[in-house]
């Protein structure tokens, strides 16, 4: 079973050179998504 994780690396673009806000959470919307849980490092991560 192979599992695909979310790419890191720069959002992407629009050809006109600003960015693509589709994979962003604006302010408003902010309120629907719960934090993260708290998670703790492995050392030298």
């Amino acid at each position: 079973m192979n599992i695909l994780a979310i790419k890191p690396g720069p959002k992407p673009k629009k050809d006109d050179g600003s960015l693509d806000k589709r994979r962003r959470v604006t302010p408003d919307k902010k309120k629907d998504y719960p934090p993260l849980k708290k998670h703790d490092h492995k050392k030298g991560d």
